[in-house]
């Protein structure tokens, strides 16, 4: 994953989480789902790059300064056991007013490496709009919900499992709760059978 998504200002931080995230617009979904009432506001979140290994830490450190954090996760297939991961591996979404003193500490924070930001001199936050995008995409433990519906068509790509990264179209739905898509093996159209939890849409 890149560790400088801030190159290009704002905009290209938007567009990377977007991407990692969900590979679509999450201002243009906003009203599509509601947003989950867990206390967390939209408003004068960063983003911050972690130490290797360094999320729980900073995030304890975090806490005592007062600092609320914000880490979506999403669930993987490891050795055939579903478990939890950030979906943004190496980074944390804080939140602060920039007009208030004391969040240059974060920089010096254990488990922290820099926060990202455009101008240091004066910090801008990233778009209420798009964090409730983001928020609104996750339940009240920041775990990412998944799709509310697949339908025949729709693009997908999976993110976990032996064909992760693969990006293919839903041929049918079964009645398990899995999508049946055709994949290209070996220049023969194979059609298999993919939990749903496994994917994502993409735009």
């Amino acid at each position: 994953m890149d560790a400088r998504p801030v190159a290009g200002g704002e905009k290209a931080l938007i567009k990377w989480v977007e991407k990692m995230a969900f590979g679509e617009d999450l201002r243009d979904n906003t009203a599509a789902r509601p947003v989950p009432e867990r206390g967390l506001r939209a408003d004068n979140w960063f983003v911050a790059q972690l130490k290797p290994n360094g999320l729980a830490l900073a995030q304890r450190n975090l806490l005592r300064q007062r600092f609320e954090t914000f880490v979506p996760e999403r669930m993987e297939n490891r050795r055939s056991a579903m478990v939890r991961r950030p979906l943004f591996p190496g980074y944390v979404f804080i939140r602060f007013d920039p007009a208030a003193h004391g969040w240059q500490a974060i920089n010096s924070t254990r488990g922290v490496t820099r926060l990202l930001l455009n101008d240091p001199r004066r910090p801008s936050p990233l778009p209420s709009q798009f964090m409730g995008g983001l928020i609104a995409r996750c339940d009240d433990k920041g775990l990412v919900l998944p799709p509310e519906k697949f339908s025949a068509g729709d693009r997908i790509r999976v993110i976990a499992g032996p064909f992760a990264d693969l990006v293919t179209t839903v041929d049918s739905l079964d009645q398990d709760d899995r999508l049946r898509v055709l994949i290209d093996l070996m220049g023969q159209k194979v059609r298999t059978s993919i939990p749903q939890q496994n994917v994502e849409k993409v735009a």
